[in-house]
Order: C-alpha cells, then structure tokens, then sequence
C-alpha cells in the first residue's frame, strides 16, 4: 500500500514544464489572461503600437524606422555619415549625392 502513495505523489507532478506556456498571453496561470475579464477594456494596452517606438532623424525630423538610428537613411548618404552613430565614413566633398 506504501509503494501506491508514493506513485501518487510522483504523478501529480510535470517533469517537463510546457514551453508553450511560458510565453503563452492566454493562460490563466502565467499571468496572461484573467478569468473572466473584459477584453474590450484591456485589449488596448496589449496591443502593439508600431509609431510610438520610432525615433526622429536629427536633421529633417522624419521617423526613423531602424532601431537604434539617429539619421534615416537619405539623410546619412547625402552627408557621408553612419546612420546609427553618425561617424563621417566617405568624404562627400567631390560627389554628387543626391536621393532621387
């Protein structure tokens, strides 16, 4: 009888934990999703916003759409500049350079 509590015990526990779940936003027991909520007033938050997270270009102020960038890309070509860090990389003194 000792030897079937024991196998009770061993049962009741996942040896593997479901890599599904960890990430998962709709179970109820990682956090994600409560148990009767209203989702048409949390729904909102979660969304992702795809405009609040661009930077501005530092010198025409259009959004810049590579992250960590400071310049958008036409601004760091006509100017010879790296577009993340703004480091001179080709001198533009004898070029042309424009963005058509």
């Amino acid at each position: 009888m000792a030897a079937h509590t024991k196998s009770q015990k061993k049962l009741g526990k996942v040896i593997t934990p479901d890599p599904w779940k960890s990430g998962a936003r709709n179970t109820t027991e990682g956090g994600g999703r409560k148990v009767g909520e209203n989702k048409a007033l949390t729904a909102r938050k979660n969304r992702f916003s795809p405009y609040a997270t661009f930077e501005k270009c530092r010198i025409c102020k259009s959004s810049v759409h590579q992250t960590g960038s400071h310049y958008c890309q036409g601004c760091a070509y006509k100017k010879g500049i790296c577009a993340m860090c703004g480091k001179k990389i080709i001198e533009t003194k004898n070029y042309r350079q424009t963005s058509v």
